[in-house]
């Protein structure tokens, strides 16, 4: 293992406690431990995570995946990334068909799944009732993603799952100086973004079951985004 590799890896979890460790937002911090403390009859007697959630995924990653926020039954369960819901079905599912994980499936924190040249986090990283954090909420968290993107140092290509992730992940590469047209690129479905010469932001409806059921998102059209990430991200610098 390269010393920068070990490095950013070991910078990766120092991060990675702190998040876990974080109580910023009381509503939040209330609204992960209720939902524990009382989840749906499917899962009385699991072990939940109730803490803020951390990225994972390849510290030298080129293709960077920004969603919204834990689910409160799923990464707020299990303590990983869209683990243990239907949006990570979908959502690893589509990774693997791309070569960008081992495994097609994620269920809980130990179940061997790896990714490659792919790290995936979220704007707010408590789950938030209804799925909607505050802007307040979005701000005490933005800095955590700020610092990831700091050490993700690699990626090319940042596909943000949904407006949220497209707009939170806007707002944190302008504070840390990375240049971002103005006016500011729309979201969209395969919508793309350059943003200097190394990084290009990449659309994607977010794999949620109303996008999903509905029809909204298809599996061509998740598998389209991750074929053109993995162009983006190939792309020499």
């Amino acid at each position: 293992m390269s010393s920068a590799r070990s490095e950013r890896e070991a910078a990766l979890a120092a991060l990675a406690t702190e998040i876990h460790n974080c109580f910023r937002c009381p509503r939040l911090v209330a609204w992960r431990e209720a939902e524990a403390a009382d989840p749906p009859k499917r899962y009385r007697g699991q072990d939940y995570w109730a803490r803020p959630v951390s990225g994972f995924g390849d510290p030298a990653a080129r293709i960077l995946i920004v969603g919204l926020a834990p689910a409160a039954h799923g990464a707020n369960r299990t303590g990983r990334m869209f683990t243990g819901d239907r949006s990570g079905d979908w959502l690893y599912a589509a990774l693997h068909r791309a070569g960008l994980a081992n495994q097609g499936t994620a269920e809980h924190r130990d179940d061997g799944l790896r990714l490659r040249d792919a790290y995936i986090t979220a704007v707010v990283h408590c789950a938030p009732p209804a799925n909607k954090p505050t802007t307040e909420e979005r701000d005490n968290c933005l800095p955590y993603l700020e610092r990831e993107l700091e050490l993700i140092d690699r990626a090319r290509v940042v596909v943000a799952l949904g407006k949220f992730g497209w707009d939170g992940f806007l707002r944190a590469a302008t504070a840390i100086g990375v240049p971002t047209p103005r006016p500011k690129p729309r979201f969209g479905h395969g919508a793309e973004a350059p943003l200097n010469d190394r990084l290009t932001l990449l659309g994607c409806f977010h794999p949620s079951q109303q996008n999903t059921f509905t029809g909204k998102l298809t599996v061509p059209m998740i598998d389209a985004v991750f074929t053109r990430a993995k162009e983006l991200a190939a792309h020499p610098a």
